[in-house]
């Protein structure tokens, strides 16, 4: 088996990193900005209870000299925020105590919160992330795996966000914790973590996922982790991509349904472009879902069944019957059955991914009334 270079992001990475799930959040504030706003919210109590005591000033007694002035008040404001309450001025007036019991009271509690704001809030953090956590483990069904998030990961991504996948069913791993910030960043959930081994991918819910991309950088990578893949889920439709063609029967025999050898086919996209430019803008036009043409595989409508693969309104340029591929110009092709799956280029859909979109909606074909997003199962094709 030929090795080829080693991945730049695992390089990058210890062998004892810590795995950890990083999931969606909103952007946080700067910790600069959050100690200022803190000192400005403690500075404004700290006034507000200067000029209750300063107001009130007649109904308190000094034990050093009898009168209270203003500097006194600061000071009094002080030590009675921090609870330290030395007892050489005293509130003696019935006004000047129920101030104290309804306003400054109040007034130390909340100070005493925002000076172990910091605490609570890492608590209170800790606490929301774990049930966000749990919350996302238990919802998470039928979800993609994509293992790398490299130009090939990235591109997967964009290609499942075309076809209607949202984000919050797509799951990221890779070794590299900048990688899978920034997968976090565009809306994806992320695990840091050699996906070699399986209890990275169990993180991931691997054996709940209905598909799974591996996108590595490294050949060998690629077949451990379709080992480790089809160990834990024995019905998930794993696609992965290989540098060397030398290395597709290995992938295929450690469990991929599919096999993408990507240098082989960026080579035969360059020839075609040479020989005819056209044809090589059409192909990559097909290629690119959500723009132009999509060349996407969906189930026979009833429409459709017992027509010719000519007379149906899409243009269909394969059939999948069971484990067969036939051409549109195979007589066996037609007429359609019932159990067909159509291979068919259609007019890309315009309507937005990420707008606003009923819960358990998939977007639909136009003219056929059929989502794209239906793939074949592992256990369908035997």
């Amino acid at each position: 088996m030929k090795l080829p270079t080693h991945d730049a992001a695992a390089r990058e990475v210890p062998e004892d990193s810590s795995h950890r799930i990083v999931l969606p959040r909103r952007t946080p504030v700067a910790p600069l900005r959050q100690v200022a706003r803190r000192l400005l919210m403690a500075l404004l109590v700290l006034v507000a209870t200067v000029a209750i005591v300063w107001i009130d000033r007649d109904e308190y007694h000094d034990n050093a000299n009898g009168s209270v002035e203003f500097l006194d008040c600061v000071y009094y404001a002080t030590v009675t925020l921090s609870t330290t309450g030395y007892g050489d001025i005293v509130p003696y007036g019935d006004g000047a105590r129920l101030l104290n019991i309804l306003l400054i009271t109040p007034l130390r509690v909340l100070f005493l919160i925002i000076l172990v704001g910091t605490t609570l809030e890492v608590l209170t953090e800790r606490t929301r992330e774990q049930w966000q956590l749990n919350r996302w483990r238990n919802a998470l069904r039928d979800h993609t795996v994509i293992v790398g998030f490299g130009t090939k990961g990235r591109s997967a991504a964009q290609t499942l966000r075309a076809t209607g996948l949202t984000r919050d069913r797509i799951v990221i791993v890779d070794p590299s914790p900048k990688v899978i910030d920034s997968a976090v960043a565009e809306g994806f959930a992320g695990v840091v973590g050699d996906a070699t081994r399986s209890d990275v991918l169990v993180r991931a819910e691997i054996q709940r996922a209905r598909q799974v991309v591996i996108a590595t950088q490294r050949d060998d990578t690629a077949v451990l982790v379709s080992l480790t893949a089809r160990q834990l889920n024995k019905k998930a439709n794993i696609v992965a991509a290989v540098r060397e063609e030398e290395n597709a029967p290995l992938l295929r025999q450690s469990g991929a349904d599919m096999v993408i050898t990507s240098a082989s086919a960026a080579g035969r996209l360059l020839g075609l472009s040479v020989h005819s430019p056209s044809a090589g803008t059409v192909l990559e036009d097909l290629i690119q879902q959500g723009s132009g043409l999509d060349l996407i595989e969906r189930p026979v409508v009833k429409a459709e069944v017992g027509k010719s693969v000519r007379e149906t309104e899409d243009l269909i340029v394969s059939v999948l019957r069971g484990h067969r591929l036939l051409g549109y110009d195979d007589p066996a092709a037609s007429p359609l059955q019932p159990a067909d799956r159509v291979i068919t280029i259609v007019r890309a859909a315009t309507e937005e991914v990420d707008g606003p979109v009923k819960p358990g909606s998939k977007p639909m074909i136009p003219g056929t009334g059929v989502s794209p997003m239906s793939p074949v199962r592992r256990d369908d094709q035997r």
